[in-house]
């Protein structure tokens, strides 16, 4: 068995990867890998399986890979836990607003105690939505609920029965969007949520409301985001996730001080 390894960290070149990937059998690639037609042409007939390292394939043309009969493999819970605890890192950040008290701290912005400085939002009491409640929405809700959450609203296809351990209520995602404290995307990449959380969307929040992605950057039109939050329209946002990745260092976004 012969194998070709891309030795770095950095993203294959489109160039390398089309000249790497010919006469393959096999192909094991990262999110940042589009594989389309043209890496399938290029590999050509002896292409047999391809294996993504990651727990999204909306890198992968897979009605192109399934019209030559190329088997696909993909890791759907390698990085469950760590995405949960993430989103929560990134929710309670947001909510507690740590990232500007850690730069007041240091541009001397922190003066003396006062009562309502940089208070934020709390999870006791609050109502959570949750758009995807698969495997690593259910790990999401299992983090929060011991901060004391009273409910925990979810949408998505349908209904799971395994909701039920979080006392999770399904309901449309309107209502979710408009009673949730905080909004927390984990649903995968399809064309119905592409471009998901949009101005409609975000008119329908709480302006007390946080809202976090951790799903992919492209449920999320940048721009309604940038003007729900310059305009009080929502009270801050965690990102995980963004398109591109990374943002440019000059991106509207990155000058919020109520989203990190």
């Amino acid at each position: 068995c012969e194998v070709s390894l891309w030795d770095s960290d950095e993203p294959v070149s489109r160039a390398e990867l089309l000249k790497g990937v010919q006469g393959a059998h096999g192909l094991l690639c990262l999110l940042s890998d589009k594989i389309d037609a043209e890496v399938l042409d290029a590999a050509g007939p002896n292409l047999k399986v391809i294996s993504t390292l990651s727990v999204g394939f909306d890198h992968l043309a897979l009605d192109e890979i399934k019209k030559r009969g190329i088997r696909v493999g993909y890791t759907p819970d390698v990085l469950t836990d760590a995405t949960a605890e993430l989103t929560v890192a990134l929710l309670l950040a947001a909510a507690r607003r740590l990232p500007e008290g850690v730069e007041e701290v240091k541009n001397g912005g922190w003066s003396s105690w006062k009562p309502l400085w940089l208070c934020g939002y709390g999870l006791s009491g609050s109502t959570v939505g949750i758009i995807g409640l698969g495997r690593i929405g259910m790990a999401i809700a299992r983090r929060l609920m011991p901060f004391g959450v009273k409910r925990l609203l979810y949408s998505g296809r349908t209904a799971k029965a395994h909701a039920a351990e979080v006392n999770g209520e399904f309901v449309p995602q309107d209502t979710l969007v408009s009673e949730s404290d905080f909004i927390v995307v984990s649903c995968s990449l399809t064309p119905e949520t592409q471009g998901l959380c949009d101005k409609a969307f975000f008119s329908k929040m709480k302006n007390t409301a946080v809202f976090v992605n951790s799903s992919r950057g492209a449920v999320v039109n940048q721009e309604d985001l940038y003007e729900a939050l310059t305009s009080g329209q929502i009270a801050a946002a965690g990102l995980d996730v963004t398109t591109p990745e990374p943002l440019p260092t000059n991106h509207p976004l990155l000058t919020l001080k109520n989203c990190g």
